[in-house]
């Protein structure tokens, strides 16, 4: 068996070395200012997707073949503490959730890729797209294969990176870069509870490896060597960094900000691939699930609050792209329901099949708005608009409270810039004044770091 296993390394180490070749030619590109044509920009993608699609395929033929279930591609320790028993061990995993993801992230980015060589045909920031973009396809192809917990945080990191930096992509613009700084400052939160959660396995397990996590089994049917009230605790904290980058309720206030991107980026990432991450690390990870009951109960009901948020928030959007984004939101809101209850090849299967309609939703929306419209003026008239058939079974008041609530997107924005927003300002402005006030008090004079403290002579001659 020795030549499969040197087959399966070759492989496997061609899928995740792909996306990498084809991040590094574009920022190295962009560095040096080398002279690469649209066209040039766009078949590296494409190559770099096929180079990894392919080599995936013939994984899971020869895994189809073999009856073997669990592929692990071991690249060492990277990292190294042994007095403080801690090792950066990088591995990627091929098995029944990570090659389906990597497939559906493969295809979705070749077909975005695609659409958009002609859609930002000419644009100044081509070039600066599809590095953004390659670095979302790297850190994807991560993700998916992710064997522990420190390499699916980095292929996290590069997908908010790339997020937030592509929301920002009209930069000239003010809303664009304020709603990519909200976005970041919201993946930041998410990712805080992630690293809080890596460490705690590490101290739980003394590694990050998600199979040292699980007592027997390949995912699905492992279960966790950890005690419930540590898979609470660990749980928890995944099921923050879930909800922030998944936009669960309450976070969910940033989706519509997103939607500021060119319509190919909203659409692989808040539509497909992006948007799904939180519900895949929730797979990744749920056999911790199934050891509380308390935590399959939080899964569940926010899931559920959610998809309900969703629903209503999607109906009364007067933008396309942000009534698709809320859509979205309703359908991962049921997907984390379904792995809650532990149905987890239908959240697969429901994840894969969600992720290809909402693609080809967001792709065909600007068009879309131009039939719509050509559509009208042809006949004449408006088209109906059919009230939704149980809104006439409730109360006007529930009507209009439920038109507020979902108009002002559920108040989320407002609840988070009041209850953590504010006091996380108030509280390091106060810490700001005390370390002020010490350093004045320390040097018997307003000192350097004093809002009163008067400007030396090279400060004033840099003002000047």
């Amino acid at each position: 068996m020795n030549y499969l296993d040197t087959i399966f390394q070759l492989l496997g180490t061609a899928v995740v070395a792909s996306p990498a070749i084809l991040l590094a030619i574009l920022g190295l590109s962009a560095l040096f200012n080398w002279s690469l044509s649209e066209s040039s920009i766009s078949r590296l993608t494409q190559a770099a997707v096929l180079f990894s699609l392919l080599p995936a395929i013939g994984i899971l033929v020869l895994m189809l073949a073999t009856g073997i279930r669990y592929v692990p591609i071991e690249l060492g320790n990277w990292v190294t503490i042994p007095e403080q028993d801690f090792h950066f061990h990088v591995k990627f995993v091929f098995d029944r959730l990570s090659i389906p993801f990597l497939m559906l992230s493969c295809v979705l980015c070749g077909v975005v890729g695609a659409f958009t060589r002609r859609y930002l045909h000419r644009e100044e920031g081509y070039r600066r797209f599809f590095l953004y973009y390659a670095v979302f396809f790297c850190g994807m192809v991560l993700s998916s294969l992710a064997g522990t917990i420190e390499a699916l945080f980095v292929g996290w990191e590069l997908v908010g990176l790339s997020s937030a930096l592509l929301v920002a992509y009209f930069h000239e613009r003010v809303n664009p870069v304020r709603n990519g700084q909200r976005v970041w400052s919201i993946y930041r939160l998410s990712d805080a509870a992630f690293l809080i959660a890596a460490i705690t396995m590490h101290h739980l397990s003394g590694e990050g490896d998600f199979g040292g996590l699980m007592s027997s089994g390949v995912w699905p049917e492992g279960t966790a060597a950890i005690s419930s009230s540590q898979a609470l605790l660990v749980g928890s904290l995944l099921l923050i960094a879930a909800a922030g980058k998944s936009a669960l309720f309450p976070f969910s206030g940033w989706l519509p900000r997103a939607m500021e991107g060119p319509t190919p980026s909203s659409a692989i990432f808040y539509g497909a691939l992006s948007v799904h991450l939180g519900a895949f690390l929730l797979l990744r990870l749920s056999p911790i699930l199934d050891a509380s009951l308390t935590l399959q109960l939080m899964v569940i009901a926010l899931g559920g609050v959610s998809a309900a948020c969703g629903a209503v928030m999607s109906r009364v959007q007067n933008d396309i792209k942000v009534s698709l984004a809320y859509a979205s939101l309703t359908q991962v809101g049921i997907i984390v329901v379904e792995i809650g209850l532990g149905l987890r090849y239908l959240a697969l299967i429901h994840i894969i099949g969600h992720a290809c309609m909402r693609t080809m939703q967001l792709l065909r929306a600007p068009t879309l708005l131009r039939d719509y419209n050509e559509l009208e003026n042809k006949i004449g008239m408006r088209l109906p608009h059919p009230p939704w058939a149980g809104a006439k079974s409730l109360p006007a008041s529930v009507q209009r409270w439920c038109y507020r609530f979902g108009f002002d997107r559920g108040f989320m924005d407002l609840a988070l810039d009041k209850w953590i927003v504010r006091p996380f300002l108030q509280t390091f402005g106060w810490f700001d004044r005390m370390e002020r006030r010490i350093t004045d008090a320390i040097s018997n004079e307003p000192s350097r770091e004093s809002d009163s403290a008067d400007l030396h002579p090279e400060d004033l001659k840099n003002v000047a």
